[in-house]
């Protein structure tokens, strides 16, 4: 028993480590440029085949990344919506899917991956999916996007699915510029996390109140 539980433990240690070489090396050299053996060199794992061992395809690897982030993220989006609901001010949906974000990224300390890795995810049309699927099982999420589809009733569907993507876009972006530049020593637009979450609420309540030019 005692010998199954110390596999168990040096198992759940190994995928840790697993996560987190690939999500630094991802976010620094990109979905494809990077091995599954240098990977698990950077894990400190002598088996070139530790990732397929422990994860399988690159696919479930980069899911389990991102699951593991939305687990942690799941809790704050929920208290934001709770606050929310019945709210019919687009500002305040707006500030439950930014803030738990920037929330996130503030308590993973001083060196952070996440938003760069994010923001490579999202510029990979298949691992995007990946992505989308593993947010749509969020039930808060869903309640956020219900709000917002409320607040705007007559905006069309297709300018509505336009708009949503526009705004996770310009939310990886811009938080993947601040890590960016956190890493490299460089000046911040904003001076603090919550300061760029101002910001990112102000011009995604403008993309999505923006008019809709008519169309023939």
């Amino acid at each position: 028993m005692a010998d199954r539980v110390m596999r168990a433990e040096r198992g759940g240690a190994t995928r840790e480590a697993i996560m987190d070489a690939a999500e630094r090396l991802y976010a620094e050299h990109g979905m494809h440029a990077v091995s599954n053996r240098q990977i698990s060199e950077a894990a400190d794992q002598g088996n070139s085949a530790a990732v397929t061992y422990h994860f399988g395809s690159k696919a479930d690897l980069v899911r389990a990344i991102a699951r593991r982030h939305a687990t942690q993220m799941e809790a704050a989006r929920l208290d934001m919506v709770t606050g929310a609901v019945g709210s019919g001010d687009l500002r305040d949906w707006v500030a439950c899917l930014v803030r738990p974000y920037t929330g996130h990224l503030a308590a993973l300390g001083a060196r952070t991956w996440y938003a760069r890795f994010r923001a490579q995810l999202m510029s990979d049309p298949g691992l995007q999916r990946i992505n989308t699927r593993e947010a749509m099982e969020s039930a808060s999420l869903r309640l956020i996007l219900t709000g917002l589809h409320q607040c705007l009733p007559d905006l069309p569907a297709g300018i509505r699915a336009e708009r949503q993507a526009m705004a996770g876009h310009v939310i990886a972006q811009m938080c993947a510029e601040r890590e960016r530049a956190l890493a490299d020593g460089s000046p911040t637009l904003h001076p603090t996390w919550d300061a760029l979450a101002d910001s990112l609420i102000d011009a995604v309540v403008g993309l999505w109140g923006a008019p809709v030019t008519p169309h023939p």
